[in-house]
């Protein structure tokens, strides 16, 4: 392996960390003996494009919590990235407001399904100090 490849593993793997729940499996580690190539290419894809310049964590994965919710039929994975994206320093509104928007591109049903998976996440959220030190729901200011 590149050592440029090995760097981005490794970054994936320091951003799972971050976002994930202490108890989270990386995904790339359920699929390493079906499809281990795709697990790597997973990896180090979450590594390079987290590691690239424009664009934070928290934005990053407002996002990506928008384009799952679009999708639909993501809901581990909004889950997931609901829960990394308040890890990264989000809060609730901004969440809330961000699958909100998908309202306008992808339609209400996808919303209401995304919000529907959020709801539980969000609630178990609120009062857990944020990376920033800021319970999650309090506004700035």
């Amino acid at each position: 392996m590149h050592a440029a490849a090995r760097e981005g593993t490794s970054r994936g793997a320091a951003v799972f960390r971050a976002l994930a729940a202490e108890a989270d499996a990386p995904p790339w580690e359920a699929i390493r003996d079906v499809a281990p190539g795709l697990g790597a290419h997973i990896e180090h894809g979450l590594g390079a494009l987290t590691g690239a310049s424009g664009l934070d964590l928290r934005t990053r994965e407002i996002a990506t919590v928008c384009m799952l919710a679009a999708l639909g039929d993501c809901a581990p994975q909004l889950a997931f990235h609901v829960a990394g994206a308040l890890r990264a320093g989000a809060d609730e509104t901004e969440v809330v407001e961000a699958i909100a928007q998908v309202s306008l591109y992808a339609g209400v049903p996808r919303t209401l399904n995304a919000l529907a998976v959020a709801r539980p996440i969000l609630a178990a959220h609120r009062g857990v100090p944020h990376v920033a030190g800021r319970p999650a729901g309090q506004a700035d200011g």
